[in-house]
């Protein structure tokens, strides 16, 4: 366990640098002018129309400029629905995936979705020892013209999430509020992770029940 953990964190560590190097040289995405959006970003500025545009930046970015920045057989994923949205290789590593995640700059803490925890655990369970990264990038929105800008980028491993909860009315969605904290992370081995994640399906799965149950 103890070597499985030090490569996850060497792997972690080295990803989040190279990440955060990629998005300064990104920098701002220009997404319109004031003519084109008189009244700002408006109900833009949330949910899956950001993280989508940030996903295919960031992975076509990756795609493009991947050995300059030391990473190797990158391949997108060919779902929109999967647990992660690309792999990758370190010239000393296994296959890697990341699942791209966005965050604003300055909001507050919230508990947010992950995945779907039937998927996790299938994933996990179908692709033996792999290691899944969720690469959070923090974004601002800025006006006159339109624009993201990238501003840092925190990168934690999904199995070692120190909250894991699942959401029985949220089609079974792993939750986390933690998911940027790496000081808060529970380093912890694969294994361990997905038994925990396990029983929280089983307990949501239970309350959903109970609900229709008492609804009905």
């Amino acid at each position: 366990m103890v070597n499985e953990i030090e490569d996850i964190e060497r792997h972690r560590a080295e990803l989040e640098r190279r990440l955060r190097s990629l998005i300064a040289k990104i920098g701002e995405v220009p997404i319109g002018n004031p003519g084109q959006f008189p009244f700002g970003w408006r109900k833009s500025a949330k949910g899956r129309t950001v993280w989508r545009l940030l996903e295919e930046v960031i992975s076509q970015n990756i795609e493009a400029q991947g050995k300059s920045i030391g990473i190797h057989d990158f391949v997108p994923a060919s779902s929109e629905v999967g647990v992660y949205d690309f792999s990758f290789k370190f010239e000393d590593s296994r296959t890697l995936y990341v699942n791209v995640k966005s965050a604003v700059q300055g909001r507050g803490v919230s508990k947010d979705d992950i995945s779907k925890a039937d998927k996790l655990i299938n994933f996990f369970e179908t692709t033996h020892d792999a290691t899944l990264f969720i690469a959070t990038i923090e974004i601002a929105f800025l006006e006159n013209p339109i624009r993201l800008k990238l501003t840092n980028c925190y990168v934690v491993p999904v199995s070692w999430l120190p909250d894991i909860y699942v959401n029985p009315s949220n089609n079974g969605n792993l939750q986390s509020s933690k998911y940027k904290d790496l000081p808060a992370a529970k380093r912890r081995s694969l294994e361990e992770f997905v038994d925990i994640l396990r029983g929280a399906l089983v307990e949501a799965r239970k309350k959903r029940l109970k609900k229709f149950s008492d609804e009905g």
